[in-house]
């Protein structure tokens, strides 16, 4: 207030100075000048705006970018990332953010044409390529293709965390250590999710340890925890499920006498039931073991619409349907009630 007064003074005295300056004109560069002394010194800096194809890619950006971005997933929960085609809107989103993250390896199949082209003209960048090559599962039938479902395992989704700060601080070099920050603390939190995955996982029977899920988005998870992975779709859920594969999964049901089976929130269920029913014309019961995340998130605002929430649900359905000792709300309880 001070400082508005002595402007004023300060503008009178310029229309006693310089009679030539009219009064209205004096006055109104007074209030002028009164409201510029009114705001902050800096203006403080908008966030980053990011937009993300599947939300477990925006899920990392917020903890990593905390208030210093803003970000819009493309993909919510049931969208199936391999099929997905962007809309009016979401090339609307794109062609303005500051920051385009989506995955690669493949899994945005229908959007990635789209995304190469807008990589020529805005930084855009593949951040599930950052797990090593060494790490990565390779297509059975396409060469240089790999499963893309590497959020499977917390430890290779830390190196994706490190692309998005990396990314981020790219486009905001002044927030480097706040984004550093965030994703060393939040790698800390994936190495502890790990640690519960290791133990829920390993005390499942040894000879119940197979998976059988709607499609082939669990060989990550299989190889890291020791368990036979079978998804009747491939990797892609485009891919098509034959009968044959049918019979060879219900084959498998019976002479391992696996009990359980997985639905999948992004895929259909219509042949989980087909594999439930041969299994029971063959004299043997299977029940369906729980809905898993395998390509999207739960619901935004619960813990299971969070990657760590994401990760807990599926470990910990999965050990307790088949035969483990898991806790029923999860690591730290925060699963909701059921599972």
């Amino acid at each position: 207030m001070l400082r508005i007064v002595l402007i004023f003074i300060l503008m009178s005295h310029h229309i006693t100075a310089f009679p030539s300056l009219t009064r209205r004109r004096a006055l109104g560069l007074a209030i002028g000048a009164a409201v510029l002394a009114s705001r902050p010194a800096f203006a403080q800096t908008a966030p980053l705006e990011v937009v993300a194809t599947t939300g477990m890619i925006a899920d990392a950006a917020r903890v990593v970018g905390g208030d210093r971005v803003a970000v819009r997933a493309l993909m919510g929960p049931g969208i199936d990332p391999h099929s997905y085609r962007q809309t009016r809107s979401d090339i609307a989103a794109l062609a303005r953010a500051d920051l385009v993250l989506w995955h690669g390896l493949y899994l945005e199949a229908q959007m990635e044409e789209f995304l190469l082209k807008l990589a020529a003209r805005s930084p855009v960048v593949p951040v599930g390529e950052a797990v090593p090559m060494a790490a990565r599962i390779a297509h059975e039938d396409y060469e240089g293709r790999f499963d893309p479902h590497v959020w499977m395992v917390p430890e290779l989704w830390a190196s994706v965390v490190d692309r998005i700060a990396e990314a981020l601080s790219a486009e905001r070099p002044e927030d480097a250590d706040f984004f550093a920050g965030n994703a060393a603390r939040y790698k800390e939190a994936l190495a502890r999710l790990g640690n519960y995955a290791t133990g829920a996982l390993a005390s499942v029977p040894e000879p119940a340890r197979v998976l059988v899920t709607a499609h082939d988005a669990f060989g990550y998870f299989g190889r890291a925890y020791g368990y036979q992975v079978e998804g009747i779709q491939g990797l892609s859920t485009e891919s098509e499920a034959g009968l044959a594969r049918i019979r060879d999964l219900v084959d498998l049901l019976v002479s391992r006498e696996i009990r359980a089976v997985f639905v999948e929130s992004t895929v259909s269920d219509r042949n989980i039931r087909a594999l439930i029913e041969g299994a029971a014309a063959e004299g043997h019961q299977v029940i369906i073991g729980g809905e898993l995340f395998s390509d999207a998130m739960g619901t935004p605002g619960t813990y299971e619409g969070s990657y760590l929430g994401m990760i807990d649900h599926n470990v910990t359905t999965i050990a307790n349907a088949l035969g483990g000792t898991a806790p029923a709300r999860g690591m730290d309880g925060n699963l909701s009630a059921g599972g």
